[in-house]
């Protein structure tokens, strides 16, 4: 009997120590989700979200759409310690912090440094909204936007003089006309694409991505769109004022941006074809070193396009009303650089003249060595913020010829979800074809929540969009549509740099600092993507100065998608009380228990008054 009781005693203890060892694990378990759940972390304002709606992803207290030319709303002061932000005065309309007309006069003229990017002064930056114009309204959805842009939004009417006979822009009531014209090309940029489609073969999905210099209007990139082919085109802030602010006031991505001293801030092999129309770049000048420079940017088999001055010059000097001499040496440099480039001339016909960037490098290497060709020797083609231009030749060697050859880089729209060659070669450090795949799918799933909250996304009423923190380009290619562009900005601060991915697949985007203005006109993007800018840029600059600055380039009754940590939106979510914003605080996709939520806001419409400051 007692050897019974023995036994039974011990099965009971052993049933006990399980329930025990059980019951802790569910604690710590428990314990631990609670932990990175961001409850106990200041998450208050979600907490209350998720208590308080049967469906806090509906936001039925955020109005998106458009009221054009509504008061301007009534400012979220509950917290006493908000920060209110007050308008800037009028003058301050169309303000570029980094291209100030009046700083950028006190620069030297040579080699154009005086266009290019002069910041203020930490001391000397606005704290004070921008305002819009009396009478803006919001520009009209796409394709009308091509052709025509509400006058109140930027009530410039020196080019529709300057350039009246060149079919740039007329003025017709209350709004400006864009015909399609430009200085190359007065009968419409359609039949001068076609033009360009003899040569290149623009239609087929090779040539996705283009560079347009000198853009103007940019009517070159406006009608390249329906060709599924989208260009990143750019211009200085000059005597032709407006030009970009029109460019973008149509829906056409381009940036404030010129040839002078400074890299393009794009990556090295981006582009599928380069343009100049009359942009009137010296190409042959300091040694062929702007020629270098578009090579630095153009994928092997890619085009450069130059239509104008000294092209056909035999023909044009008298019209040009320049020296024949200066014209035919001018055009005998660009050949002579082109040569040494390895480009190959595919056309010359009227005043457009195509070269082609060769595949193989190899094929003349040797003769570029014996030429005396001086060849760049920076590590990272790539690294090119705020860096000075060299009058060398990008090297193309073995190294990276297997990562990017055009060959590799699939037909668009195709391209748009390959893995990009760069990625397969494993030449992006730390990034497999998994992570990449992984990451396709994650952004499609955020996407899919963004248009759960926001159900205007898909309609057409935002056309400008930006992804503050581009990543590999998954959040452009989750949204992909004719409807809409997306800058995709790489922060020069990222941990990786995938620039040059985004481009592989089929997107375009720009190198920025966010502790800096972004090169564009105020007004300019109707929504704007900012995933982890503000734990990236935590210990770099102010919340504020980024904040400022994306009210600044954004639309009245445009929308902001933040995601970030809980406690980063509700210091952001604080802050942006005082600047005139309707927001809400959201729940990630997958449940309360994650720490990341997204912050969404509504810009209210107002345009500038009596009650300004600075």
């Amino acid at each position: 009997m007692a050897i019974k009781f023995n036994s039974g005693d011990s099965r009971t203890r052993s049933s006990v120590s399980i329930f025990i060892v059980a019951g802790l694990c569910c604690f710590f378990y428990l314990l631990g989700a609670w932990q990175r759940s961001g409850f106990g972390k200041g998450d208050s304002i979600a907490l209350e979200m998720t208590k308080s709606g049967e469906n806090c992803n509906i936001l039925p207290n955020l109005n998106f759409e458009t009221h054009h030319g509504g008061e301007a709303g009534t400012i979220d002061d509950s917290d006493s310690e908000v920060k209110v932000h007050k308008p800037c005065t009028s003058r301050y309309t169309d303000y570029t912090p980094c291209q100030d007309q009046r700083r950028a006069m006190t620069f030297p003229r040579d080699n154009m440094i005086y266009r290019e990017r002069h910041c203020p002064p930490q001391e000397k930056k606005l704290y004070c909204l921008i305002p819009a114009p009396k009478g803006y309204v919001t520009p009209f959805p796409w394709p009308k936007s091509r052709d025509y842009v509400p006058y109140a939004n930027a009530p410039y009417k020196s080019l529709t003089v300057e350039k009246a006979i060149q079919n740039w822009i007329q003025y017709e009531g209350n709004v400006f006309r864009f015909p399609g014209g430009g200085t190359q090309f007065p009968q419409g940029a359609d039949k001068y694409i076609d033009q360009l489609a003899s040569v290149i073969p623009i239609e087929n999905g090779i040539v996705r991505t283009a560079l347009d210099t000198g853009c103007g209007v940019a009517s070159w990139g406006a009608y390249l769109w329906k060709r599924n082919v989208i260009a990143m085109s750019f211009a200085p802030r000059d005597s032709h004022e407006a030009q970009v602010q029109f460019a973008l006031e149509r829906g056409v991505p381009a940036v404030i941006g010129v040839l002078g001293t400074v890299k393009m801030p794009y990556p090295s092999r981006a582009f599928d074809m380069a343009h100049c129309s009359r942009c009137l770049i010296p190409w042959g000048a300091n040694d062929g070193i702007y020629m270098k420079e578009v090579d630095r940017v153009l994928r092997p088999g890619g085009y450069w396009v130059l239509s104008g001055p000294p092209i056909n010059w035999k023909t044009n000097y008298r019209a040009w009303q320049r020296p024949e001499e200066e014209l035919q040496e001018e055009q005998r440099k660009i050949e002579e650089i082109a040569k040494l480039l390895c480009w190959e001339k595919k056309s010359e016909k009227g005043e457009i003249a195509i070269w082609q960037k060769k595949m193989d490098a190899d094929s003349c290497r040797s003769s570029q060595e014996n030429s005396g060709a001086t060849f760049c020797k920076a590590e990272d083609p790539d690294d090119v913020w705020y860096k000075k231009m060299e009058p060398c030749i990008t090297p193309y060697n073995n190294a990276n010829r297997d990562e990017d050859s055009s060959v590799d880089v699939k037909p668009f729209p195709e391209r748009l979800n390959a893995v990009p060659p760069r990625i397969a070669s494993g030449s992006i450090s730390g990034i497999s074809v998994k992570e990449y795949l992984e990451d396709n799918k994650k952004w499609k799933k955020h996407v899919s929540a963004y248009k759960n909250i926001n159900k205007i996304i898909d309609t057409g009423r935002y056309r400008n969009i930006m992804d503050m923190n581009a990543g590999l380009g998954g959040f452009a290619a989750a949204l992909q549509s004719p409807k809409f562009w997306v800058m995709n900005v790489m922060p020069t601060i990222a941990e990786k740099n995938t620039l040059s991915v985004i481009y592989e697949r089929g997107l375009i985007g720009i190198y920025h600092d966010w502790c800096e203005a972004f090169s564009t006109y105020p007004r300019t993007y109707d929504l704007i993507h900012a995933n982890g800018v503000f734990s990236l840029y935590k210990n770099k600059c102010d919340f504020e100065d980024i904040l400022l600055e994306m009210d600044r380039i954004l639309r009245p009754e445009g929308a902001i998608i933040f995601r970030d940590e809980v406690d980063v939106l509700v210091k952001v979510k604080k802050i942006i009380g005082g600047m005139r914003y309707d927001s809400k605080l959201v729940d990630h996709e997958d449940g309360p228990l994650v720490p990341e939520k997204i912050l969404v806001a509504v810009k209210q419409y107002w345009v500038g008054n009596s009650t300004s400051v600075q």
